[in-house]
């Protein structure tokens, strides 16, 4: 076979050189959206541009063996090979040695596998073979070799790389091969300074990205929406409702530089985050080029995905902002479809939403909504997720309500935002209780200038009155007062603390309400996303008031645009409880609402140990909470009074330790993750530690195994968008309730025998692990 028989995916089937300088291409794309990154430059000065698109065009030189391309053929099943190992032995015909060559080898034999460490790295196929096992295992045809060699050194040239202008014919590929992996496994088995680890990770994560984008055909968008016309877009939105940008929106926009934005609920919050990041795209651009990416980031799904289609109207197109989290397909597809589409529509709208999503995980738009911990999964590295961190290179942060009584996520966050900083990024930290202690915490983690901004409520009206109550939530005399409301026609938001009295509450309360929904996190994902489209629709900011009940946990706190009559809480964390009451006369349209706190049960959990109140919170920071709001019991809040409060419990004896646990945690993660000191040893054993800390399984109700399997064969051709469509069935679990499940191997997910209620959702589970779950208990 000649060269341009060459193979290099067999489906779709894509020649060897075409998709060389597709994966060229792409790294030039890359290059031209992320601009000079200058934390590399004390190691690789300034080609590490030209190292990652000489490593792009050469990544996949080494598929021209037999055994391969009979594989992409289908004349046999496996090869048991691996190409990039192959791929290393055209370099020195092209450069000469030297460290940019070696960077260079380095990009290209890490694109798949690590060097070290596992079952799966390069040591292991190839660290012990001797010179004839190299030559028997990684045959090479010497006419291709010679072919693809000119064929190599030509297309550089022209893309006006420096490859050595003659080109030898008569290559010893195999050889050469052996001779630069032993190379490139030297330089890396020493320990790497923080400097080296994380040059090495970028050029990996960048060839990585350029590849995949090659291989999906996929395109970058060059456009960042969030530009220097978004405040005059903006300030025209405004003026069209006849409202003006407020001082704090108008000082964000001028900050250059990190920001600490604290805001009350209502006040405008988003949009000074968005233009503070519109200023600080067109400072990254004029320092570095590129166009840099804007992440706004929430910690719920529903606010992501309430936030994506905010942000998508706002600059007047959808498809401009992308959908960062593990279920950003089902949002596409919820988006897309109507309740009354058939099944040929359905599966339809599955392939393009599966397409979406696809497009988003190769980093396609500009302007991307997710959770904190997509973005820490950079910090894992490797093929998987190097790419994540090249693409965080020059780019914008926008972290809102983060939680700061969770020690251990609050130092990951932390930790990763020393490194964005490093990387040429800015961060903005918006939160509408933002306690001292957790902005000295930012201001320690960022050397650059912080610019502190508080919006000035002296003159805001006080949308809420204090209501204490020394009983629980689940009491007969609370449910009594609650139902006194709904009689009287009011919209009633009940929060509680964990599922089991979220549904206790809604089974007392729903016969007496006009309207009523139970929202929790252990819904189907199709029945929750119903239940939440219904709350929007009665209960929205700017819908005509009308009264009915939604009782919920947690995930009301930052989830929904919603605004409702009176509040009935649990006690809670203060920042929990002052998101809470933000629910409640929302715009201050009317006079302060009724926010009534009710004490928890403190007890320790089912191992024992510490008490928590309702099993969910730490017991000190909730009393201490208790307390602080006794004083004020049955006065309006004032919020810039409510941030004194915040600061009075961080300074106390547990807000000292709460500090000393963030400092712990941001040191270990650092030390774990971010040190890259073996940065191509395998990480396996780290990424299943992070997926224990921040990401749950899911599991599909034993009822619903025979539809769940339906849908997933619903489309015959794109097998993801079967597996999308059957996704409505699964409900969240977190990853230690993996034991209350059993695996169904065949279908890939996870079965559990329980009872189920699309009103009320989980319920009592069945079977041989029934004796460690009662129903509603907190999972």
């Amino acid at each position: 076979m000649s060269l341009h028989e060459m193979l290099a995916k067999s489906s779709p089937r894509e020649t060897l050189t075409a998709h060389l300088e597709a994966t060229l291409a792409g790294a030039e794309a890359l290059r031209r959206r992320i601009g000079r990154i200058k934390a590399v430059e004390p190691v690789i000065q300034d080609v590490f541009w030209i190292v990652v698109r000489l490593a792009a065009l050469c990544h996949d030189a080494g598929k021209i063996p037999e055994g391969f391309q009979a594989m992409l053929r289908g004349r046999s099943r496996f090869w048991g090979e691996r190409h990039e190992a192959v791929s290393l032995g055209f370099l020195p015909a092209l450069l000469p040695d030297g460290p940019m060559r070696l960077w260079v080898a380095t990009g290209v034999v890490t694109h798949h596998r690590p060097i070290e460490g596992g079952g799966r790295s390069l040591l292991r196929a190839y660290g012990r073979a001797d010179e004839d096992e190299w030559r028997k295992r990684l045959p090479v045809p010497g006419n291709v070799a010679d072919e693809l060699t000119e064929w190599l050194s030509r297309t550089a040239r022209r893309a006006g790389l420096p490859v050595r202008p003659d080109v030898p014919v008569g290559m010893d590929v195999t050889g050469a091969a052996r001779q630069v992996f032993e190379q490139v496994v030297e330089r890396w088995e020493p320990p790497a300074s923080m400097e080296e680890g994380l040059a090495a990770v970028l050029v990996q994560g960048a060839v990585t990205l350029a590849d995949h984008l090659s291989s999906a055909h996929g395109t970058l968008h060059s456009r960042q929406p969030l530009d220097g016309d978004f405040p005059r877009l903006l300030a025209a939105r405004f003026a069209e409702k006849g409202h003006r940008l407020r001082p704090h929106q108008r000082q964000a926009g001028a900050a250059d530089g990190h920001l600490l934005l604290r805001a009350p609920t209502g006040s405008g919050k988003t949009e000074s985050g968005l233009l503070w990041a519109s200023a600080q795209v067109a400072a990254i651009a004029r320092a570095v080029g590129g166009t840099p990416r804007v992440f706004f980031t929430l910690p719920y799904l529903a606010s992501i995905n309430a936030m994506a289609v905010r942000l998508g109207e706002l600059l007047g197109d959808g498809d401009l902002v992308g959908v960062m989290h593990s279920r950003a397909a089902s949002y596409h597809l919820a988006t897309a479809i109507c309740p009354e589409d058939g099944d040929e529509e359905r599966a339809e709208a599955a392939k393009k939403a599966v397409a979406r999503a696809a497009a988003t995980r190769l980093f396609q738009e500009t302007v991307r909504v997710g959770t904190p911990y997509q973005l820490l999964r950079g910090a894992l590295a490797g093929p998987a997720y190097a790419s994540v961190l090249v693409d965080a290179a020059n780019s914008v942060f926008v972290l809102d309500e983060l939680h700061a009584y969770d020690p251990l996520r609050l130092g990951y966050i932390l930790a990763m935002t020393r490194l964005w900083e490093r990387l040429g990024g800015r961060v903005a930290v918006l939160s509408a209780t933002l306690p001292e202690s957790l902005a000295d915490l930012f201001r320690d983690v960022l050397d650059g200038t912080i610019h502190q901004i508080d919006a000035d409520a002296s003159g805001a009206a006080r949308r809420h009155r204090l209501r204490l109550r020394d009983r629980h939530l689940t009491d007969p005399e609370t449910v009594a007062e609650i139902a006194g409301r709904l009689d009287g026609g009011e919209s009633v938001l009940v929060v509680a603390n964990n599922v089991a009295d979220a549904q206790h509450v809604f089974a007392e309360l729903s016969p007496r309400a006009e309207t009523a929904y139970l929202l929790h996190s252990r819904f189907r994902r199709m029945d929750r996303a119903a239940i939440e489209d219904g709350i929007r629709r009665r209960f929205g900011v700017g819908r005509p008031r009308c009264g009915g009940l939604v009782v919920a946990t947690q995930v009301v706190e930052v989830s929904l645009d919603v605004d409702f009559d009176c509040l009935f809480t649990s006690a809670a964390p203060l920042e929990a409880l002052l998101q809470r009451f933000g629910r409640v006369n929302r715009v201050a349209e009317r006079p302060a609402a009724d926010v009534v706190v009710h004490a928890p049960a403190y007890g320790p959990r089912r191992k024992g140990g510490e008490d928590y109140a309702d099993g969910v919170y730490p017991r000190l920071p909730v009393e201490m909470g208790w307390d602080i709001l006794t004083r004020h019991d049955g006065e309006e809040v004032d919020e810039g009074e409510a941030r004194v409060w915040l600061d009075e419990v961080y300074a106390s004896d547990w807000g000292r330790g709460w500090r000393k646990a963030v400092g712990e945690h941001l040191t270990r993660f650092e030390d774990a993750f971010l040190t890259f000191a073996h940065p191509f040893a395998a990480r396996d054993d780290l990424g299943e530690r992070f997926d224990q800390l921040f990401d749950g399984t899911e599991a599909v109700l034993a009822q619903d195994r025979d539809a769940y399997e339906a849908a997933l064969e619903q489309v015959d051709d794109v097998r993801a968008a079967g597996r999308l469509l059957a996704e409505r069935y699964l409900i969240p679990m977190p990853y230690w309730a993996a034991p209350l499940t059993t695996w169904e191997k065949r279908l890939g997910v996870r079965v559990v025998e329980a009872e189920y209620d699309e009103r009320l959702g989980l319920g009592e589970i069945h079977g041989p692990v029934a004796q460690v779950y009662q129903a509603g208990e907190v999972l």
